[in-house]
């Protein structure tokens, strides 16, 4: 056998035995991973349950279902009342601490986002604007006034109106002029199940706007947490009322000058609870009505800046909007430039416009007879 034979035939070997080597490494890799993922299957899952109070070496938690017990813990926690914890799920014996449950569970209801609208985005809100600036971003940025005269800003404001008139703009853009954390959340998200729940999802909110600090709560749709109380005697009831007199609480506890602000807005100011509207919670009250002549026109134009027109007459179009809010603007611009696009067309006429007009008030008729029809 030649030696270029047996050469050939020793590399032949030597990548047989490296392929073996390599398929068996191969294997006792998946069969591990294989088995790990098997054992979670055999692990026994544990309770999360919430610390009522301490007696000696033993708590009182409160599990899922709204029950409590009396349990032992493991002897390295260190426990206090309104700990989140992991408990064994047969003896209920508290094993391990959730140090971050508490955020977790808010921020599942929070939406959080560093708002970029400005306030030259917003058209025809030129007093509102005002009062907001005046009662929220002059505070944060400036609390060294207050301090010198010796008065205290209000803690928050109450936007109320039209739907569609800017209230969520205006909170946003305050939140960005002061570079502060926006936390928005919907109120009807703040009703909980289970006794306590949204009570103490308030609770975790505050605690993290302040945590987060400078920041701005805006809570949407204040009227399904805060609407006048009736004595109905529902269990339901009696809980959207401890979330509410929670909120109340939460309000009460701020510092004037705290970097924590709060915004609040409803459609629905009529059936808003007195208890919200009293000095040293919602000190300030500020109205949105359908936007003036002028008005439309300002935020017609900030809508139509980027868009390509052709021979615009703003004044007939503004005549046309009567009675639109802001967002009716906004969506008559969208849709004129959607009917261009349709035709395939680089610019927007006047007859892209009336169409828009057209079909934004016919929505508008379709939706109220859908809801009083």
């Amino acid at each position: 056998m030649s030696i270029l034979s047996k050469l050939r035939r020793g590399e032949s070997s030597a990548v047989k035995v490296y392929t073996e080597s390599n398929q068996e490494n191969m294997l006792k890799s998946s069969l591990g991973y294989l088995k790990a993922e098997l054992d979670k299957f055999k692990e026994t899952p544990l309770l999360v349950c919430d610390v009522k109070s301490l007696l000696g070496n033993k708590a009182i938690i409160r599990v899922p279902n709204g029950n409590q017990f009396l349990v032992n813990y493991m002897s390295n926690l260190k426990l206090k009342p309104g700990d989140t914890v992991l408990a064994e799920q047969k003896s209920l014996t508290i094993v391990e601490k959730l140090t971050d449950a508490g955020s977790f569970d808010s921020q599942f209801f929070v939406s959080f986002e560093k708002p970029n609208i400005k306030w030259e985005d917003i058209g025809g809100l030129d007093e509102q604007i005002n009062e907001v600036r005046e009662v929220i971003e002059l505070p944060l940025k400036r609390p060294d006034l207050f301090k010198r005269l010796g008065i205290e800003p209000p803690k928050g404001v109450l936007l109320y109106g039209y739907p569609g008139t800017g209230k969520t703009m205006i909170a946003k853009a305050v939140a960005s002029s002061t570079n502060s954390t926006f936390i928005e959340i919907v109120a009807s998200e703040l009703i909980q199940k289970f006794i306590g729940e949204g009570a103490k999802l308030i609770k975790e909110i505050f605690r993290l706007a302040k945590e987060k600090a400078p920041s701005v709560v805006f809570i949407d749709e204040i009227d399904a947490l805060a609407a006048e109380r009736v004595d109905m005697g529902t269990s339901g009831e009696r809980e959207v009322q401890r979330t509410f007199m929670q909120f109340l609480a939460e309000l009460d506890g701020f510092k004037s000058l705290d970097n924590v602000k709060v915004i609040a807005a409803t459609n629905r100011i009529d059936i808003i609870d007195q208890a919200l509207l009293r000095p040293g919670r919602f000190d300030r009250m500020i109205e949105f009505s359908l936007p003036s002549v002028d008005a439309r026109a300002h935020i017609f134009k900030i809508h139509m800046k980027s868009m390509p027109i052709d021979n615009l007459d703003l004044n007939y179009i503004v005549n046309k909007t009567e009675d639109f809010s802001g967002a009716d603007i906004k969506s008559v611009c969208t849709e004129a430039g959607y009917f261009a696009i349709r035709e395939g067309r680089d610019k927007v006429h006047m007859d892209d416009f009336f169409r828009a007009i057209d079909k934004v008030n016919q929505q508008s008729e379709e939706n109220s007879s859908a809801m009083y029809g």
